[in-house]
């Protein structure tokens, strides 16, 4: 049996999947938490031999794998008995630099730490896991997959901004979008589920989450997708903004409100949290349910911004095949999915309002029978993505 590590680290945190390479099958995961904060940390552990969860002190990623190696051992599953073949490493950022999955070295893993100046919440944790698992696991082959590599193939006209091109240029400012590794592989996942090759498809995908953005894909490649420079731009989000009119940052950098200040605002206390107090969709919607006039009003925004966007992206494409709802919003928020796709019968999409409500744990078809587009909810599984081209790319070395 061969099996890839997947982890997904940040700055506090470290999230791991154990995935059987065949099956896709899960043989154990887990997440550490608080890393580095004050106070104990905590180590949870899921495997075939039961579940734990521990507090202790985990100073920084280098004591994070050794509790999460020490987890696997206390279950009587050591790690080194699993036949882990790879360590696969989810990584937010990779600029220009990385197109494609790599096989880490020391000037990859310190390239990926360059780049924190383009992702300063995700590629520093990155790094830091980077450096703790290979430490952990030497003798092993270390992948990293990039977050923004699926959208390297968006054209000039998508990804340009009408900035200077020497300014753009010397600062690689340009949009790289996100998400790619969720949208990847649910475009192919819907493809599958409609039995049509998805080099034949045009695609729109809304990964609705915390985080979420919407990605314009023709032919199995990305063209077009609402994240940009950083995750901060698109859509309303859990904490961040989203979209907004950069003279506002300059009005409020007048005012004497900090750069960091600004960053903190408009990346931690914006979007769901800023306009109600929580970034949590189950409060604001509840909130919205009891009569809350700011729950309300933040839903509304955060449907006309997804509403936006799906209509230019029908115009980007010249008309899509398919609008496919992911991530955990996306998934579980029959109501949000509804809102969204209101009054596009112009164009053929309308959704059937039993399928729409119906809960399910599979790739599903909710539109009607009669829609010219057929709307879908097809389950994300970036783990899974990330260890298959981990494997893909040893097989290929």
């Amino acid at each position: 049996m061969n099996a890839v590590l997947v982890v997904n680290s940040g700055s506090s945190s470290i999230k791991y999947q154990v995935i059987d390479e065949r099956s896709g099958a899960r043989l154990a995961q887990g997440l550490v938490e608080r890393i580095g904060e004050s106070g104990r940390g905590r180590v949870v552990y899921k495997g075939t031999a039961g579940d734990s969860a521990t507090e202790q002190d985990i100073p920084d990623h280098s004591a994070a794998f050794a509790a999460i190696v020490e987890e696997f051992r206390a279950a009587g599953t050591p790690i080194d008995e699993l036949g882990i073949v790879a360590v696969g490493h989810r990584v937010v950022h990779g600029g220009r630099d990385f197109i494609a999955p790599t096989l880490i070295d020391d000037a990859v893993a310190e390239r990926i730490l360059e780049l924190a100046e383009l992702a300063p919440l995700h590629n520093p944790g990155h790094y830091a896991a980077i450096v703790a698992a290979r430490a952990v696991f030497p003798e092993l082959p270390h992948i990293a997959v990039f977050d923004t590599a699926f959208h390297q193939s968006m054209p000039e006209r998508a990804y340009t901004y009408a900035l200077d091109r020497d300014l753009a240029a010397d600062h690689g400012i340009r949009r790289y979008g996100f998400h790619g590794i969720s949208h990847q592989v649910v475009s192919r996942r819907a493809a599958s589920h409609l039995g049509m090759p998805l080099e034949s498809l045009k695609q729109i995908v809304l990964h609705l989450g915390n985080g979420a953005s919407i990605c314009a894909i023709d032919g199995g490649r990305s063209v077009d997708t609402s994240m940009g420079l950083t995750p901060l731009e698109g859509l309303v989000m859990g904490t961040r903004s989203g979209n907004i009119d950069a003279g506002a940052i300059f009005h409020l950098l007048r005012r004497g409100v900090s750069v960091d200040e600004v960053d903190e605002q408009l990346n931690k206390r914006a979007g769901f949290l800023g306009m109600t107090g929580s970034n949590d969709f189950r409060d604001v919607r509840a909130a919205a349910a009891s009569g809350d006039e700011a729950a309300n009003l933040a839903i509304e925004v955060y449907v006309h911004r997804a509403r936006h966007y799906l209509g230019a992206y029908l115009a980007v494409l010249g008309g899509t095949d398919t609008v496919v709802f992911t991530a955990g919003l996306g998934e579980n928020g029959p109501d949000l999915r509804e809102l969204i796709c209101a009054g596009f019968e112009w164009c053929g999409l309308k959704l059937d309002p039993s399928r729409n409500a119906a809960t399910g744990s599979g790739a599903r078809v909710i539109s009607a029978d009669d829609s010219a587009i057929t709307v879908l909810v097809v389950p994300t599984d970036e783990e899974a993505e990330i260890a298959q081209q981990s494997i893909a790319l040893i097989a290929s070395s």
